[in-house]
């Protein structure tokens, strides 16, 4: 698993590089001293796994999640300071370790990386085949609560990651399914769902207008009247994968 570590400390960095060597499958593709570092490796190198310190110069690890445009690697945060773990999964994160790492601490994360590499499917929705690409004629099985439903994913118009959930927008109902927005765009075709920024996938087919938003980004408004953002990032890859 391609990883990369972030940490404004440079015995730290070197601490978890040799704690690491335990965990053949987790291939270090480099490190970053803060955000700026950061965030364009990330871009260049698209790492599955960031080991992430929280308070840096400059843009914390908080801020810099929020920086990323597009999909988001898998995040197992390593902090000096327990207040902020609430926080930290309200971000998806797999795990939170405190400094000084313990090598036990650390095998219990990777595992979770592991679990959460092997499980394809997440409680609450499902398809015949795990490993099938779905596309908009395929059917899944929602549950949420006592509810149930077995929705063409076609008449699904939006995806929202809600923390560790995702909300699916079809007809008038909005159930919630444990499940990450990353794990669930994997299994999705990406000619008809698109990752229009770090929280929501769209249907295309379901776009009604399209207008210029803030910062080379457009605004996409949906049959329905959801308006979703798509990130300056995403617009160039959303009017390369549409224009002629």
């Amino acid at each position: 698993m391609k990883t990369l570590i972030i940490d404004d400390e440079r015995l730290a960095r070197n601490e978890l590089r040799r704690l690491l060597e335990n965990f053949p499958k987790i291939q270090i593709i480099g490190e970053a001293a803060n955000a700026d570092e950061a965030l364009p490796m990330i871009e260049d190198l698209e790492p599955e796994l960031l080991f992430l310190d929280i308070q840096m110069p400059g843009k914390n690890g908080f801020e810099l999640l929020q920086s990323i445009e597009g999909k988001t690697p898998e995040v197992i945060f390593t902090t000096a300071y327990d207040e902020y773990a609430i926080k930290a999964f309200e971000f998806n994160a797999l795990d939170y370790l405190l400094k000084p790492v313990e090598l036990a601490r650390l095998s219990e994360a990777i595992h979770r990386v592991e679990e959460e590499q092997h499980v394809p499917e997440a409680s609450g929705i499902s398809s015949g085949t795990s490993s099938k690409i779905l596309g908009e004629n395929d059917q899944v099985f929602v549950k949420d609560g006592e509810k149930c439903w077995f929705v063409k994913l076609g008449k699904v118009r939006l995806f929202e990651s809600m923390g560790n959930y995702v909300r699916l927008y079809f007809d008038d109902q909005k159930p919630l399914v444990l499940k990450s927005l990353n794990a669930l765009e994997d299994r999705l075709n990406p000619a008809t769902f698109f990752r229009a920024n770090r929280k929501h996938i769209i249907n295309l087919q379901w776009i009604e207008k399209i207008e210029p938003w803030f910062s080379g980004g457009l605004l996409v408004t949906l049959r329905g009247g959801d308006k979703i953002e798509i990130s300056r990032r995403q617009a160039i890859r959303f009017k390369d994968l549409l224009s002629l």
